[in-house]
C-alpha cells in the first residue's frame, strides 16, 4: 500500500503541511449511481465491541430476564447519557458479514477522530462525548474506538465485503479545546460558554485546555498531543470566529449571510473561521481520503458554514477525490432546517454536493404514514408525502439521487418525542410494536431517494417495554428538553458496564480499549431494551429476515431504484377509485422503461386485509400477471401471495387496469412487477 503502512506506524502528524501525504497503488472505485447502495448508520460507540460471543441474546419476549437483581432505570438512563459504552473498530470489522448478509452496500460511521479526554464546566466534569462531534485532535482516532491502523484495516476489510464507507467530518468546529478570557472584575478569569458577542463581536481567547480537565498556563500553546487542539495550524486563537455562545439568543440570520449568529457562536464547541483555516480543513480531510481511501464523507452541520466556503470546501473535495479516481466520491451534508434549506444548498453548492440528509418535514412524514397517523400541520399525510416525491416541477426529490433519506438517525431533529421509530405507539394502541418497523423501512427502502438505515433498526428496537417506561419519566422518556438524544443510542452489543469517565476510560497507546480496568463496574450498561449484558445481534429475528427480504428485491430490480415514483389509488365499492387514507393499505408504483414495480404495505398491526390497487393502464394494456418478488408475510409463515407466485391483472373503468390482492397481514410489504423473473 505504498507508504500507509508505514505512516500508521508512526505517531500522528503534529502538522498537517508538513506531515508525509499518504500514498496507495491504487484507490476503490466509486459506484456509478448512490440510488444504488444501501447506507447503514451506525455510532461506533454503540454498535459492538466484538464480543457478543461472551454474551447471550436479550430475551425478547421477557426483557426483565436480561437484567440483574437490583435494576436501577435511572443508572441506566444515566449510563446512556454520560459515559462512553465500549464499542469499538474492531468490534465493526467483526459484523461486517452481519451487515452484508442484511443487503448493507455502504457503511456511513459517526466521527472516529480523537476527542478531548476530559471536558469541565467551571470545574465541574462534564459528561463525555461518545458520539464523537467535540475533536480534540483532527489527525488522529480516538483510543476509546481504536487506532488509525484499525481504521484502514476496517475500510480495506469493508471493500473486501462488497461495503464502501463514509466517514462523518466536521469543517465548523473543534470540541472545547480553550476558554475564554473576559477579564471581567470580581469574575473568574476564565469562561467557558459566555454569552454571545454578537455580529461583529470577537471575544479574548484565554487558555488552552491540558488533558486532566484543567488549563495550560496562559499564553502557552500546546506541546503535548493530549493539550489544546491538533494539528498545530489549529493554535491559533484567530483561528476561531470566538463569538462566545451559551445556546441562547443566536439563532437568527438568514442562509445568505456568512455572519448569521448560527454559523458564528459556540454550541458546546469552538467555532472554527473558515474565512482563515479552509485550507487547513481541506488538508485535513483529504488526508484522510488519502491514508483510509473512504469512499465518501457526510458532512456534520453544514448549514452553518457560510455558502461560499461551504461550496469552496466541498469543490476540493471532489477535485480530490477525481484525482484519485473516485469520480463519484459521496459528499452528503447535514443541512437542517427542512426541504427549503436543504434545496437552497443543493443550488447555491451545485455539483460539489452529492446530496442532503434528509432530517426535516419529509422523515416526519414517512413515520406518520407508515404508523397511519394524521398529523398536524399535516391532516392528509399520505398525499402530502407523495406529493414531496413529484416528478414535475422545482422539487430535487424528483431527482432522487441529491438526498439521503432515513427513519431515524442518531439526533432525529424535529421530531417530538425524540425516540426510535420502532419505540413509538401507533394512533389506538397502548405499546410499541416492532413489526411497525416493516413498514417504514419499505416505504423508505422503495421511495425516491439513496435510503439509509440506522443502526439496530433491523432488529427493531423499541427501548424498555411499555410498563416500565413510567420509571423513566424523571429521566425524560423521549422528552427533547429533558433526555436529549440518549434513548436513541442503544448500545446493541449489550455491555456490562460503560467506561469509567473521562481520561480513565480511555487506553494508553498500545492497550486494548476493551481492557477490563477501563470499565466502571459500578454502573450497568446501556444495552437493548433497556438491558444490560446481552445483545441483540440476532439474524434469525423476524424483522432482521424482513428487511433483508426487502433489500435483496431492491437490489435485483432497478426501478425500485432509479424509476418515476407514483401514488396509486385503491379501488371503491361504487367502482371507482380513490387515493388511499391515512392507515389503508398504502400502494405506490415505481416505473422506469416499461418496467412497473407496485409496492403495497398494510400499516395496520391488527387487521388483515385486501385492496384493489390501480396500475398503469398504459403500461400494462398487454399485460396478463404481476409476478410477486417479495412478500415480507412468508417471514411468518403467509403464503396467500407467495414468492414468484402471479396476481391476475383485471381491466377496470375505461383504459384502467388493476390487481386484486387479498389477505395482506398486518405490518406487511408486498411487491410485484411486471417483468419476467428468473
Amino acid at each position: 500500500m505504498a507508504n500507509i503502512d508505514e505512516i500508521i506506524g508512526q505517531a500522528p502528524p503534529r502538522s498537517i503541511w508538513e506531515a508525509v501525504w499518504p500514498q496507495r497503488e491504487s484507490y476503490h472505485p466509486s459506484p456509478s449511481d448512490w440510488r444504488d447502495e444501501v447506507i447503514y448508520f451506525l455510532l461506533p460507540d454503540r454498535f459492538s465491541d466484538g464480543r457478543e460471543h461472551q454474551r447471550e441474546l436479550v430475551d425478547r419476549a421477557r426483557p426483565a430476564n436480561s437484567r440483574p437483581a437490583g435494576w436501577m432505570w435511572n443508572q441506566w438512563a444515566a449510563s446512556g447519557r454520560d459515559r462512553f459504552q465500549g464499542g469499538t473498530l474492531r468490534g465493526v470489522i467483526s459484523k461486517l458479514g452481519y451487515l452484508r448478509e442484511l443487503g448493507v452496500t455502504a457503511l456511513w460511521i459517526a466521527p472516529v477522530w480523537k476527542q478531548r479526554p476530559v471536558t469541565t464546566v467551571d470545574g465541574v466534569p462534564a459528561p463525555d462525548d461518545p458520539h464523537g462531534y467535540s475533536i480534540q485532535h483532527f489527525l488522529d482516532v480516538d483510543r476509546r474506538f481504536g487506532t488509525r491502523e484499525d481504521l484502514v484495516e476496517l475500510v480495506g476489510k469493508a471493500h473486501e465485503h462488497g461495503i464502501r464507507v463514509i466517514l462523518d467530518i466536521l469543517i465548523n468546529h473543534s470540541g472545547e479545546n480553550w476558554d475564554y478570557d473576559l477579564g471581567t472584575p470580581g469574575s473568574p478569569q476564565y469562561v467557558v460558554r459566555p454569552p454571545y458577542a454578537g455580529r461583529d463581536g470577537k471575544l479574548p481567547f484565554g487558555a488552552w485546555r491540558d488533558g486532566t480537565g484543567g488549563r495550560l498556563p496562559h499564553g502557552t500553546a500546546p506541546t503535548e498531543p493530549d493539550h489544546g487542539v491538533w494539528p498545530n495550524e489549529l493554535h491559533d486563537p484567530d483561528a476561531y470566529t470566538r463569538a462566545g455562545g451559551d445556546g441562547l439568543g443566536w439563532g437568527q440570520g438568514g442562509d445568505d449571510e456568512p455572519d448569521a449568529p448560527y454559523r458564528r457562536a459556540d454550541w458546546f464547541s469552538r467555532d472554527l473561521d473558515q474565512s482563515k483555516e479552509l485550507q487547513t480543513l481541506i488538508r485535513i480531510w483529504t488526508y484522510w481520503m488519502a491514508l483510509t481511501d473512504i469512499d465518501g464523507v457526510r458532512i456534520d452541520t453544514l448549514k452553518h458554514v457560510p455558502p461560499r466556503d461551504a461550496t469552496l470546501f466541498c469543490g476540493a473535495l471532489r477535485e480530490f477525490a477525481d484525482g484519485l479516481g473516485k469520480a463519484n466520491f459521496l459528499i452528503v451534508g447535514e443541512v437542517g432546517g427542512g426541504d427549503t434549506i436543504e434545496e437552497r444548498y443543493l443550488d447555491l453548492i451545485g455539483r460539489n454536493l452529492s446530496a442532503v440528509l434528509e432530517t426535516g418535514e419529509t422523515r416526519r412524514l414517512l413515520r406518520d404514514v407508515a404508523l397511519g397517523r394524521e398529523d398536524f400541520p399535516f391532516p392528509d399525510a399520505v398525499e402530502e408525502f407523495f406529493r414531496r416525491f413529484a416528478t414535475q416541477g422545482v422539487s430535487h426529490r424528483s431527482l432522487g439521487s441529491v438526498y439521503v433519506s432515513m427513519v431515524d438517525d442518531h439526533d432525529d431533529l424535529s421530531i417530538d418525542p425524540q425516540l426510535r421509530f420502532g419505540a413509538l405507539t401507533p394512533p389506538g394502541h397502548s405499546e410499541p410494536d416492532p413489526r411497525q418497523v416493516t413498514v417504514g423501512v419499505a416505504l423508505l427502502l422503495y421511495s425516491l431517494g439513496i435510503p439509509c438505515l440506522y443502526y439496530g433498526i433491523e432488529q427493531g428496537l423499541t427501548g424498555p417495554e411499555e410498563s416500565e417506561r413510567g420509571w423513566l419519566m424523571g429521566e425524560g422518556w423521549g422528552r427533547r428538553e429533558l433526555s436529549g438524544d440518549r434513548y436513541l443510542r442503544e448500545a446493541m452489543f449489550g455491555p456490562e458496564h460503560p467506561r469509567k469517565a473521562g481520561a480513565a476510560g480511555r487506553p494508553v497507546d498500545g492497550e486494548s480499549p476493551t481492557a477490563a480496568h477501563l470499565f466502571d463496574m459500578d454502573m450497568v450498561g446501556f444495552g437493548p431494551y433497556g438491558t444490560t449484558g446481552h445483545h441483540v445481534f440476532d439474524q434469525d429475528n423476524e424483522i432482521y429476515q424482513r428487511i433483508r427480504m426487502l433489500l435483496a428485491a431492491r437490489a435485483a430490480h432497478r426501478a425500485l431504484r432509479a424509476g418515476r415514483q407514483y401514488l396509486r389509488r385503491l379501488g371503491r365499492a361504487d367502482g371507482g377509485y380513490a387515493l388511499p387514507r391515512p392507515g389503508d393499505v398504502l400502494c405506490w408504483s415505481r416505473v422506469l422503461a416499461g418496467t412497473e414495480v407496485v409496492c403495497v404495505v398494510n400499516p395496520s398491526l391488527t387487521e388483515t386485509r385486501g385492496a384493489l390497487v390501480e396500475i398503469d393502464g398504459a403500461l400494462n394494456a398487454r399485460t396478463q400477471e404481476l409476478t410477486v418478488v417479495a412478500n415480507t408475510a412468508e417471514i411468518g409463515g403467509v403464503t396467500k401471495h407467495p414468492l414468484r407466485s402471479a396476481v391476475t391483472v383485471l381491466p377496470g373503468p375505461g383504459a384502467s387496469r388493476h390487481i386484486e390482492l387479498q389477505d395482506l397481514p398486518p405490518a406487511s410489504a408486498l411487491v410485484l412487477t411486471n417483468q419476467p423473473v428468473n
